[in-house]
Order: structure tokens, then C-alpha cells, then sequence
């Protein structure tokens, strides 16, 4: 039997980059995965919007590089992105 896991129980870290450049937002996303790495918080979701993909195209080239991620992917509403943190 699958033990049912209530998605409202569970608190996953949500940074909403909506409005911001691309230059705030590596410094925003940035800070946002220093503190939960230091909080011990492994996943965490960036909302960026659908718009013109301009800012998730951003975001993602953005994680392809940071040795800190573990893997990121897009969820079911593809204005935001799940990033899976390395766990040391």
C-alpha cells in the first residue's frame, strides 16, 4: 500500500522572480540557494514565469553551470523550475 504524502505538509522554498532582470535575478537566486543550503533545505522552486522564456532561458543556463545543483527541471506549470541542490 503507497503511503498517501499530503502536498500541503510539506514546505518547499519558493523564490517568485517575477519583474526582475536578468542581473538581479543571478544575485537573487544566488543568495536564495546559499541560505538554503546552510538551512539544509535540498529542493527548491524558482518562479519565473512563462512570458517569453526570456528570464527561464536565463535561469536555466544559470543552474547548467552552478556546481551547487544537483538537477533542476521544470514542473507541470512551466513558470517555474524545481532545483534539486547537492547534498554534502
Amino acid at each position: 500500500m503507497n503511503k498517501y504524502i499530503d502536498p500541503f505538509l510539506i514546505n518547499i522554498p519558493i523564490l517568485d522572480l517575477h519583474g526582475e532582470t536578468c542581473d538581479s535575478a543571478r544575485f537573487l537566486i544566488n543568495d536564495f540557494i546559499n541560505d538554503n543550503i546552510k538551512l539544509r533545505n535540498y529542493k527548491i522552486v524558482l518562479i519565473h514565469g512563462k512570458g517569453s522564456y526570456i528570464l527561464k532561458d536565463y535561469v536555466h543556463s544559470y543552474l547548467k553551470k552552478d556546481k551547487r545543483i544537483n538537477k533542476y527541471y521544470l514542473d507541470i506549470n512551466t513558470g517555474q523550475t524545481i532545483v534539486e541542490l547537492n547534498k554534502k
